[in-house]
């Protein structure tokens, strides 16, 4: 039987009618519904909290980082939601749904676009704060854990090492991340290379559906079990836990982090990198960072360095030799490693917990706060050794950070179809520009913005096109947005956007959509449009 596709526009007017995007919307009958479902245990103040209510901007304000969605202009929920069991996710769900209002699902507040816990178009809607739900329970027996949504990154970490220090899991450098959203977007991390992305090593989950049902991967199949990890967050429904496969980590892995300045060999070091860094040993991981260098009184001129941190799964002699071997340039000598525990190592790369012990991961140690702007790119071939003194001219001029990370060993042996993250075999290296300031005026915010994208679209000959590929852990909105409420955008519109994070993955992505939230429920500004199938009568 033949498949058609629905008229896209005509699809779209009818889900966003079903969804009382054009009626108007009944946030009366949320709070009516939301309390009368509530737990006995539980009050409606202790889980909802309305703007009326003092700790209303402290909850909000709390895990959001980027201070660019934190000003008295940045829409705000009518209502946000604290659950402290599923049940009241699946109430949270059933009620918005009823009512016409839209949710959104933050679990650790890193979303660089803040997509998570505001709306840039304006439409109403209730947050859906996972914080409460942070449990992170380790099975020995056969290596697994089940962590929630809400736990950080720092928090699985430290509570698998409370277990085994020979038990790790290969997920992000920033400890306050929390698994929620990093493992729906995939989870790249310093054990890439060595055993993929964290959402490479998921093999069970518990989510709640568009209806309010819990399911695992069993009861909403192998298509969804697929899209959930990578397919980004938001999306599908909400996550509530995943089982994850712990792995090996040995009882001593070395670090170390040296710094060149670019005219004084860091750039020749950088050009050898791009050779190398994707074909070393799986157990070694060698990222860069490209900023400002730290001047002296008696220095006058700004100039750029390159830090070289990396994590080896071994000893220091081991690493000496391999170092010798394939990356001579590096000049790394015995005094410059350190052996440590793998957990840390965690500490050690997490950059702004420096010197804490590994306690600060379980406290929850929140990222320093700024106004910021991030991008990303993949890289296929070196960029050409001509090129560096233009793209050090722009990273000066404009006091741009990048983080380069290299793929290559397990990254390149999953197929692409594997999980929707796609940026597999044919990858040297991601690039992330980030830029921070301190500045809290919206001139200053404008002005950084247009500076990240003038760089971004000069560097368009050095990376991947057709399409030009992105992360999307890094969410950039510039790449494209659907329409209001998520809705208003068809499948072809979204292709934009959605072909740059999912490449051809984009397609199974949308089907998926719409085989489990045909009416878009679970939308934001890049959320899976759905698409859907229906045979002819």
């Amino acid at each position: 039987m033949e498949l058609k596709f629905f008229s896209c526009k005509l699809l779209s007017f009818l889900l966003c009618l079903s969804l009382g995007f054009f009626p108007s919307i009944n946030s009366a009958e949320f709070f009516d519904c939301i309390s009368s479902k509530l737990s006995s245990n539980f009050t409606s103040t202790d889980i909802v909290i309305t703007p009326d209510d003092t700790s209303y901007s402290t909850i909000l304000q709390s895990t959001i980082q980027n201070l660019r969605y934190s000003t008295d202009k940045t829409p705000k929920p009518l209502a946000i939601i604290t659950p402290f069991s599923y049940y009241h996710v699946q109430s949270t769900i059933i009620c918005s749904k009823a009512s016409g209002l839209q949710i959104r699902i933050r679990s650790g507040g890193h979303d660089d676009e803040g997509l998570s816990y505001t709306s840039h178009d304006h439409t109403p809607f209730i947050l859906l704060d996972m914080n409460k739900l942070r449990s992170v329970t380790v099975d020995l027996d056969d290596n697994t854990a089940w962590v929630e949504s809400g736990a950080t990154i720092g928090e699985l970490y430290y509570w698998v090492s409370q277990k085994s220090n020979l038990l790790g899991f290969p997920a992000g450098e920033c400890p306050s991340v929390a698994v929620g959203g990093h493992l729906s977007g995939g989870g790249f991390g310093t054990m890439a290379r060595k055993y993929g992305l964290s959402a490479d090593n998921v093999i069970d989950a518990y989510i709640v559906d568009v209806n309010g049902r819990i399911l695992d991967r069993n009861s909403m199949g192998e298509d969804l079990f697929w899209a959930i990890r990578g397919g980004g967050g938001g999306s599908f429904g909400v996550i509530l836990s995943w089982k994850i496969s712990l792995v090996y980590v040995p009882p001593v892995v070395t670090v170390f982090s040296l710094s060149k300045k670019l005219d004084e060999g860091g750039t020749q070091i950088f050009n050898k990198w791009q050779y190398v860094a994707h074909n070393l040993t799986k157990d070694l991981f060698i990222h860069l960072v490209i900023n400002l260098a730290p001047v002296s009184k008696q220095e006058e001129n700004r100039t750029l360095q390159l830090t070289i941190n990396a994590l080896f799964l071994g000893t220091a002699d081991k690493l000496i030799e391999i170092a010798e071997d394939r990356f001579p340039e590096l000049g790394l000598q015995k005094t410059d490693c350190i052996e440590m525990s793998w957990i840390e190592s965690v500490v050690y790369f997490s950059g702004y917990l420096s010197g804490e012990g590994i306690d600060a991961l379980r406290d929850r140690r929140p990222w320093p706060k700024s106004y910021s702007v991030g991008k990303s790119d993949y890289v296929k071939k070196p960029i050409p050794e001509e090129a560096f003194e233009d793209i050090w001219k722009w990273c000066l001029q404009e006091n741009l950070l990048l983080v380069i990370e290299p793929h290559g060993g397990r990254m390149s042996e999953i197929d692409a179809t594997e999980t929707p993250y796609a940026h597999r075999e044919g990858n040297l290296y991601i690039i992330q520009y980030f830029m921070r300031w301190t500045d809290d005026d919206f001139k200053a915010s404008k002005k950084h913005v247009d500076l990240i994208r003038e760089i971004h679209e000069k560097m368009t000959p050095f990376v991947s096109n057709n399409p030009r590929e992105a992360y999307v852990n890094i969410r950039d909105l510039d790449l494209g947005t659907n329409g209001k409420g998520g809705c208003g955008s068809s499948y072809e519109h979204a292709l934009e956007w959605g072909s740059k994070y999912f490449m051809g993955n984009f397609r199974r992505l949308a089907i998926v959509k719409g085989e489990v939230d045909p009416t878009n429920f679970f939308g934001h500004e890049q959320s899976i449009p759905p698409l859907v199938l229906s045979y002819p009568y």
